[in-house]
C-alpha cells in the first residue's frame, strides 16, 4: 500500500471534517428525536490518544460511517425492528442519549471520561441503557478501559458473560467465542492485536441481573461490519459478528 500524497490527505481530512461538522450540527447539537425504533447512536467521549487527521476527530470516529451503513443493512435484513437510515453521533453528555436504547463506544481503549461523563453514562445505564464497547485491544488498552469504568461504576464488577446468558440466546444461539478480528490484524496474517490473543466477552450487570455493558475486548466488531461486502475479510467472521450485534439489539430493547 503506497503512502498518500500530501495532497490528498489534506482533501481527506477536509472532506472528514465537513461530514463530522453536519454530523454533529445534525445529530449531536440539535438533540434530535428518534423517528425510528432504533438508530445507530455512536457515543462521543474525551480520549487519550485521538487517531486519524488530529483531536478533533477522536477515536470514536473510527469506522464511521461505513460500521454504521453495514449495521443498519444487516439488522434491517436479519430483523423486523424499524431501524432508522439515519445514525446519531451524540456526546454522553447530551440529555439526547436517553432516548436511545443503544450506545455504541469505539476505541474505548483510548477513551478517558472525565466526572461528568461518567456521571452521565452511569445515569444513562442505571435507567434502562444498553452501552456496547469494541475495538480494543490487549493489556494495555484494557488498563485504560477499566479505569474510565471504574469511575461509572466504582461498586460494580467486571465479569465474563455467561454461555448461558440470555443475551447470547436472546435471538440467535451465539456460542462460538471466535475472535472477530480488524482489517489491520488479517492483512498481517493474524487474528489479534498487541498481546490482545485471547478474546474475551465482559459485562457489567444491574441489581436486577440486567446486563447494562457489553464488552467486546481483543475484538473488532466494527470492522467485520464495515468490511461484510470485503470479499477479503472472511464471511463466517462478519456473520458472526452480525449475531451479536443483532443479540444486543434485541436485548437492549427488550430489558
Amino acid at each position: 500500500m503506497t503512502r498518500p500524497a500530501r495532497h490528498e490527505v489534506l482533501a481527506t481530512a477536509a472532506v472528514l471534517g465537513a461530514a463530522f461538522a453536519a454530523a454533529g450540527d445534525e445529530y449531536g447539537n440539535r438533540a434530535e428525536r428518534p423517528t425510528a425504533e432504533l438508530h445507530f447512536t455512536r457515543m462521543v467521549y474525551s480520549d487519550r490518544g485521538a487517531r486519524g487527521f488530529g483531536r478533533a476527530y477522536g477515536s470514536w470516529t473510527v469506522d464511521y460511517p461505513e460500521a454504521e451503513h453495514h449495521f443498519t443493512e444487516g439488522v434491517t435484513r436479519l430483523t423486523r425492528v424499524d431501524v432508522g437510515r439515519e445514525s446519531r453521533i451524540l456526546p454522553v453528555t447530551d440529555d439526547a442519549i436517553f432516548d436511545y436504547p443503544w450506545l455504541y463506544a469505539v476505541e474505548v481503549g483510548r477513551w478517558e471520561l472525565d466526572d461528568t461523563e461518567a456521571e452521565r453514562l452511569r445515569e444513562y445505564l442505571l435507567r434502562g441503557g444498553f452501552l456496547m464497547v469494541d475495538d480494543f485491544h490487549g493489556t494495555r488498552q484494557w488498563r485504560s478501559f477499566a479505569e474510565s469504568m471504574t469511575r461509572v461504576f466504582p461498586d460494580r464488577p467486571i465479569v465474563d458473560i455467561a454461555d448461558d446468558d440470555e443475551v447470547l440466546h436472546v435471538l440467535y444461539d451465539v456460542d462460538q467465542r471466535i475472535q472477530i478480528p480488524g482489517v489491520r490484524a488479517l492483512m498481517f496474517g493474524s487474528t489479534y492485536e498487541e498481546d490482545g490473543v485471547q478474546p474475551t466477552w465482559r459485562g457489567i450487570y444491574d441489581d436486577d441481573g440486567r446486563l447494562m455493558v457489553a464488552i467486546n475486548h481483543n475484538m473488532d466488531l466494527g470492522d467485520a461490519w464495515e468490511h461484510a461486502d470485503d470479499p477479503f475479510y472472511p464471511e463466517p467472521m462478519t456473520a458472526l459478528a452480525y449475531r451479536f450485534a443483532v443479540n444486543y439489539v434485541i436485548y437492549s430493547m427488550t430489558h
